[in-house]
């Protein structure tokens, strides 16, 4: 049964388009309806909600932010190491520097500086202090193709100065604290000699444990050299031996008597003497050379020099004396006689010590016999030739107080250089000292010579050897 007034409730759904009015998609994001509502959509290339609270966001965009925080990080990181780095730089630097300023003090840098800054050092004359930097850099970093030779004490290199200047550069001794002044003294004598055949000294670095010299460089190599070289010693002609026979000679008498505070160089040698393109003899490597302090007139210390060129009074006494820089000078006279090395172990042993072989000759009268062939090929020469064995001889007597002083030799020399071309003369050169020449030539030494033993034993180098002395007191 229907009852009346019954009331019917007609629902109509009627859907609004919500993109149409306010919304919370945000740009580019694409508002999309739906029954009931709407979402938003993120268009192609972007990701997310597409929300004001979570926008869309390019997928480049959020490719990069990690890349870019990661980059970040790792910049931070690089940041911090470089910064750590640098201090570890400047600490080893100041490190460095605090070194070079022990090592300088320790070398009379200041000492040196204090003595140039006097009135009694020549007027407009200075030391040039070079910087280890500035050597280093000279040299390459002292590199293999930068040597040139051995000194006395370590490598020579060759060198060019920041104003392209060519020097040659060497190792010094390390300087005794108790020798600090004398070292300072030798330098500055050294560097204010200016003889034509005396190799400039220019300068020094003192920031280093031992000290370089810096001299000025020598293009044509050594007398040793070209004595040893069988096309360079043909160019050694008799004239050109005699001229440098006089012209060590001369320097070497002006080291001993004319300049203020002498000089004994301690270690004449061939390989010593530098020729330049001219032939002119420059006498070098003055590493072992030694002050004679005033009002003396030896030294005893610990002996450098050369084996074949030593002094025997050395091995026996000890003393050092412009006699010593005699022996060595005659030694060098028959080198430039001969063409033969002071020392050959290579050769039968009466014939490995120059000095003896040469003196054994001069005795029997066959000095001729063992003339270098070069000179022998020349002309009327032969009294020149005697008169200069001569002068060996004498140089090379046992007893220092008999040899000629260097000032005597330089004249002799001079004289001899004067003579005209004679007939060979018929008089035989007569050792004046029969008995001293056989004590030289072993013939009547006992078993305790120690310089003969020296020559006939011992290696197969004829480098430089240091000879110590005992007791001696410790000296450069």
């Amino acid at each position: 049964m229907l009852h009346a007034n019954c009331d019917f409730w007609i629902i109509i759904s009627i859907d609004v388009d919500e993109c149409m009015g306010a919304h919370d998609c945000d740009k580019p994001t694409y508002c999309i309806n739906i029954d009931g509502g709407h979402y938003c959509k993120c268009p192609k290339g972007y990701h997310g909600k597409g929300t004001k609270t979570d926008p869309c966001i390019s997928s480049r965009k959020a490719w990069l932010t990690p890349v870019l925080a990661s980059a970040g990080v790792g910049g931070i990181i690089v940041v911090i190491f470089l910064v750590s780095f640098w201090f570890y730089l400047q600490h080893g630097n100041m490190k460095l520097q605090k070194m070079r300023e022990t090592f300088f003090l320790q070398n009379g840098g200041h000492l040196l500086q204090q003595k140039l800054s006097r009135r009694d050092v020549s007027v407009g004359y200075t030391v040039q202090m070079f910087a280890i930097e500035e050597l280093k850099k000279a040299t390459n970093n002292y590199s293999e193709n930068s040597i040139i030779g051995r000194g006395g004490f370590g490598m020579v290199y060759k060198g060019i100065l920041p104003n392209n200047q060519v020097v040659a550069i060497k190792r010094s001794l390390k300087v005794n604290s108790t020798q600090v002044e004398q070292f300072v003294n030798e330098v500055i004598a050294l560097s204010q000699i200016n003889n034509k055949n005396v190799v400039k000294l220019l300068g020094c670095c003192l920031e280093m444990e031992v000290p370089l010299l810096v001299y000025e460089y020598i293009r044509n190599g050594t007398l040793y050299d070209h004595l040893h070289d069988q096309q360079k010693v043909r160019l050694l002609t008799w004239d050109v031996r005699l001229r440098i026979a006089a012209e060590v000679a001369e320097v070497l008498s002006y080291l001993h008597t004319t300049i203020t505070i002498p000089i004994i160089h301690r270690d004449i040698k061939s390989m010593n003497i530098l020729l330049d393109e001219n032939y002119i003899a420059k006498v070098s490597d003055f590493g072992a050379s030694k002050l004679v302090p005033e009002n003396e007139d030896q030294l005893t210390t610990m002996v450098q020099g050369t084996c074949g060129y030593l002094d025997p009074e050395y091995m026996q006494t000890g003393e050092l004396t412009e006699k010593s820089d005699v022996y060595s000078f005659g030694v060098v006279l028959v080198e430039l006689l001969t063409g033969q090395k002071a020392i050959s172990f290579d050769k039968a042993e009466e014939e490995r010590c120059l000095v003896i072989y040469f003196l054994r000759k001069l005795k029997e009268d066959c000095l001729f016999t063992i003339l270098d062939e070069n000179v022998l090929s020349e002309g009327d020469i032969e009294l020149q030739i005697k008169e200069v064995a001569n002068v060996a001889r004498k140089c090379l007597k046992v007893k220092g107080e008999d040899r000629p002083t260097m000032k005597q030799v330089a004249r002799e020399l001079d004289d001899i250089t004067g003579l005209c071309s004679h007939p060979l003369s018929k008089k035989r050169v007569v050792l004046e000292d029969q008995e001293e020449s056989e004590y030289l030539l072993g013939e009547t030494l006992g078993d305790n010579n120690s310089y003969s033993n020296s020559v006939a034993g011992g290696s197969s180098s004829s480098q430089s050897r240091v000879v110590q002395l005992v007791p001696l007191s410790d000296g450069r």
